[in-house]
């Protein structure tokens, strides 16, 4: 097996190390290359492939780290076709919350999904999917069909 070198923070180091103790991993490279699998695995369901999906996704960052503020606005500004809604809130006294909603397809929101992931200092970056053309033919349907306009039907 290749041995990598990899740099974190020593916070981090130290989650992953009491983490592989408490759940009966043999180190923290188990955890690590469970960790990796999952992440490549997340966005390769076959199942969501070609489907009009909607995903939340919630990036906590600290309050005094502006850098990310300003990569969030940035992404939402070069994902406008992606991003259906965007929320800014104040966690406890010294972190923010961004909560986007997005529309679009698998491939848009791995890579948006993916850039956020990139940015550094963000805390935690959490997200759900679901497909939007599964509801059949009732209003949540109509609503998806016309994502893609300007507006939305309501029934």
């Amino acid at each position: 097996m290749t041995v990598v070198s990899v740099s974190m923070p020593e916070e981090l180091l130290n989650r992953i190390d009491e983490f592989a103790d408490e759940h009966g991993y043999t180190g923290r490279s188990e955890v690590v290359r469970e960790a990796s699998r999952n992440l490549l695995g997340e966005f390769e369901d076959a199942k969501l492939e070609d489907r009009r999906l909607m995903a939340v996704v919630t990036v906590l960052f600290d309050y005094e780290t502006t850098s990310v503020e300003e990569r969030m606005i940035h992404l939402r500004h070069e994902h406008e076709g992606l991003v259906a809604s965007n929320f800014h809130s104040h966690v406890g006294g010294q972190y923010c919350m961004e909560l986007f909603v997005l529309e679009g397809s698998l491939e848009d929101i791995s890579t948006f999904v993916g850039k956020i992931r990139a940015t550094k200092d963000t805390l935690t970056v959490d997200y759900s999917v679901t497909p939007v053309d599964e509801f059949g033919s009732g209003p949540l349907a109509a609503a998806a069909a016309n994502a893609g306009g300007e507006g939305h039907g309501h029934g």
